[in-house]
């Protein structure tokens, strides 16, 4: 499965180099007219993030999330911010199919597990690495938890599904961790997504040739964006 990814900041569609909030490309003044494309395009999830939420530690773009919501008819899943209960809640009772939990989550493991009792399938944490260890707060803080240590805790926890970002590639088009990727996939029972790195479709390909069938599909920013990558033949 192939997500593109709607990431924004002050209302805004941007990308930000290896998460740094000072390096910032505005792609696009209007979020909806965006996932619309990709949704012409054939995308049958989207992947939004609240940057701002991110680093604020509180979701700060609901009225675009919101607006997407109501113009597209597919899945949308959203990370960025969401570390209290109502908060997750909020977000989906706003039409979120899923909802990616990450600081929180490395924090306080009692909470994910919390979660995935209310509302299940429809938690997934986001683990953020680098250097191999979890990068929290908007990716701004390193910790000292080994990347695939957490993602088999949350695992064990009953989460179905891990969106891994090696933060290192994110926005780089420089290729995605292959060999880390493939090293959570082989930790855990549960779906892996991969983020970070892809900058052409051999990417994508590689990816299939892991052959890890709980790799269960790829997001895509900065390289569709760029038109580095053609949404149309990857969804095809």
């Amino acid at each position: 499965m192939i997500y593109p990814a709607i990431d924004l900041k002050g209302g805004k569609v941007v990308r930000l180099r290896q998460g740094l909030a000072d390096e910032v490309t505005v792609y696009g003044d209007d979020p909806v007219a965006v996932a619309c494309q990709w949704v012409n395009a054939g995308a049958r999830w989207l992947h939004v993030v609240d940057l701002d939420g991110a680093f604020a530690g509180a979701p700060r773009n609901t009225e675009s999330v919101q607006t997407i919501l109501e113009a597209v008819n597919i899945p949308v899943q959203l990370g960025g911010g969401l570390r209290t209960r109502q908060q997750v809640a909020n977000a989906l009772d706003l039409g979120v199919s899923r909802c990616v939990v990450g600081t929180k989550a490395c924090d306080s493991p009692e909470f994910v597990g919390e979660l995935v009792r209310e509302f299940g399938y429809r938690i997934a944490v986001g683990i953020d690495a680098r250097d191999g260890f979890v990068a929290v707060k908007g990716w701004v803080e390193k910790t000292t938890l080994p990347a695939v240590e957490f993602a088999q805790q949350v695992d064990r926890l009953g989460v179905q599904t891990i969106i891994f970002t090696d933060v290192s590639t994110d926005g780089m088009l420089t290729g995605p961790n292959f060999a880390a990727i493939e090293k959570v996939c082989g930790a855990v029972k549960c779906n892996v997504i991969a983020s970070g790195g892809v900058s052409h479709a051999g990417d994508v390909r590689r990816l299939r040739e892991l052959e890890r069938p709980n790799l269960a599909g790829v997001i895509i920013g900065k390289a569709l964006y760029d038109g580095r990558v053609d949404l149309r033949e990857l969804v095809g």
